[in-house]
């Protein structure tokens, strides 16, 4: 029986993640398998891996073909690189201690290239969000700045108003208090109003009545008087 070491991919549409597992290469891709060995995570950075180190080299050492993502996998654990090196036990060419020691050198370097990765990542994730923190600043900056020079317009504004109006007030307080003052400084004196009586004109006196001259008389009148006399004397 021909035997693979795969992966069974699971997860949600979009956010997959894999089970490590050695499986007859007859079998479907998700379905049965001889053992599960490991997990993969892809969505995480790094991806997150977990492997059963012992068993993925025993299945290695029994003939298991990785597929091309699993060798990967296995390769960047060290598990091929321990494959390898129990190979060279097996033909007398290594001792184990040697083997040991070889492995131990490799996976110490290894760890420190990882790591070397992990903190480049954490560095470029402190740079972006101080990068995004900054400029979120200089943007709140620039709203208040802003903010505060239309605050300071609308108090100008404000204050040019209410002098306005005041002023406003105090010119209908000063035209309301203007012709009273007027009245009063120009309303003439007692002395001055004597003059005035003084000067004016006395009325043209009427003639009394004997001085009025007598209406002239009519004929008629005239004829009565010489009819009155004649009876007079009759």
């Amino acid at each position: 029986m021909a035997t693979k070491i795969r992966l069974q991919r699971h997860g949600k549409k979009g956010k997959p993640y894999f089970h490590i597992v050695a499986a007859d290469s007859r079998a479907k891709r998700d379905g049965r398998y001889i053992e599960r060995i490991g997990n993969y995570n892809p969505n995480t950075n790094p991806a997150t891996i977990e492997l059963d180190f012992d068993r993925a080299v025993h299945w290695l050492q029994v003939g298991a073909q990785p597929t091309d993502t699993a060798k990967a996998i296995l390769s960047y654990k060290g598990a091929i690189y321990k494959n390898h090196l129990l190979k060279g036990i097996a033909k007398g060419a290594l001792t184990e201690d040697q083997v040991n020691k070889k492995f131990d050198a490799w996976l110490s370097d290894k760890e420190s290239k990882v790591q070397a990765q992990v903190d480049s990542i954490k560095n470029a994730d402190a740079k972006a969000k101080a990068d995004i923190f900054a400029a979120e600043k200089a943007i709140n900056e620039e709203r208040a700045k802003l903010i505060a020079s239309a605050q300071s317009e609308l108090a100008a504004e404000a204050a040019a108003a209410t002098e306005a109006a005041a002023a406003a007030i105090a010119a209908e307080k000063e035209e309301a208090d203007a012709p009273a003052e007027e009245v009063v400084a120009e309303a003439p004196a007692a002395d001055a109003a004597e003059e005035v009586v003084a000067e004016t004109p006395a009325a043209e006196e009427v003639p009394a009545a004997e001085e009025v001259p007598a209406a002239e008389e009519t004929p008629a009148a005239e004829e009565k008087a010489d009819d009155s006399s004649e009876e007079e004397k009759a």
